[in-house]
């Protein structure tokens, strides 16, 4: 009898002892340690992630990420093709054009940026976009976003572009801004952070045009100026979903430290690659519309920026609007 109690208590011991390791080993290594990859662009796009990379460096988030600093949208699209991302920061014409390509296969999960365009006068005759008939306006971005966009807001103004005003593309930003800075173009549209660049240099260049203002004001379809998004390989939201819901909970976050801590997302975001001066970084983030929307008002203001964009130019989205199925979380 005694020997079978001392078995017993062996036994029960030794139960004890394997669950406490087991309890460590799980405590020490989690279930799934692959990294979440997350692709994001040089620029207004990836400025709200910045505090997200600084805190995965020091091992504070939920997942552990791998982060990507991508020079263009066309780099950027072809690793989303080629499958090398889970997570990506896009502009919003690509994530469409990018769901039609893959055949649905991602979804569009938050809207990060709002307008980041600006038309800049060497001057101060340009008040409304009505002083602009008769003028040139040196731009970027010919057959994308700022093109459709500076169209959509010179029409519902009563201005036919190429009639009324005279529209010069350049193609980079840098270019045009050079020109500015030189004296050689008296009004521009730029994308921030250039704006700021250009002002920083120039104190006779002033914001004469908030184009995300003026989209504001003659818009009907309820939605805004949406020029970034995140999105997520459908794979990768099927499988996932508390991985990604983690995610999007910590970039929110990180999207309001930007917003409430320009100096020091500038220094992070200089650390990380993403606009390399720290200065021009911390200026530009109040005027880069740095958000996070996802549900149904992350579809509102998506979804009516693409009819704008699909009735401008049906191949700058993809040919086709996008499902309802494009949207992450939206019934």
């Amino acid at each position: 009898m005694k020997q079978f109690r001392f078995f017993t208590v062996l036994a029960v011991a030794i139960c004890l002892v394997a669950a406490l390791f087991t309890g460590c080993s799980n405590n020490s290594k989690p279930e799934d340690e692959t990294p979440v990859r997350v692709l994001t662009l040089k620029g207004p796009t990836g400025l709200g992630m910045v505090q997200l990379m600084d805190e995965n460096a020091n091992g504070k988030t939920a997942n552990k990420y791998e982060f990507t600093i991508c020079g263009s949208p066309d780099e950027i699209k072809t690793e989303i093709i080629a499958g090398r991302y889970d997570i990506a920061a896009v502009p919003i014409n690509l994530a469409s054009a990018l769901y039609n390509k893959t055949e649905g296969g991602l979804k569009i999960a938050a809207v990060n940026t709002l307008g980041v365009l600006y038309i800049l006068e060497n001057g101060d005759s340009i008040k409304s976009v009505a002083d602009l008939k008769g003028k040139t306006i040196g731009a970027t971005g010919e057959g994308s976003t700022p093109e459709y966009v500076l169209n959509y807001i010179l029409r519902a103004n009563g201005l036919e572009p190429g009639v009324d005003v005279t529209v010069e593309y350049y193609a980079e930003h840098e270019e045009l801004a050079k020109r500015i800075i030189g004296g050689m173009c008296d009004i521009g549209m730029l994308p921030q952070p250039n704006v700021t660049a250009v002002l920083a240099k120039k104190d006779t260049v002033r914001i004469a045009i908030d184009l995300t203002e003026e989209w504001e004001k003659v818009d009907e379809t309820g939605s805004a100026l949406t020029q970034g998004c995140v999105v997520v390989s459908k794979t990768f939201a099927e499988n996932n979903g508390k991985k990604l819901d983690s995610f999007l909970a910590e970039y929110k976050t990180s999207a309001e430290f930007a917003n409430k801590n320009p100096e020091q997302a500038g220094q992070l975001s200089a650390k990380f690659g993403v606009v390399p001066d720290a200065a021009i970084a911390a200026a530009a983030i109040p005027k880069c519309n740095i958000c996070f929307f996802a549900g149904d008002e992350m579809k509102a203001k998506a979804s009516g920026m693409l009819g704008v964009l699909f009735s401008a130019d049906p191949k700058s989205i993809g040919g086709k609007l996008p499902g309802n199925d494009f949207y992450y979380g939206v019934k």
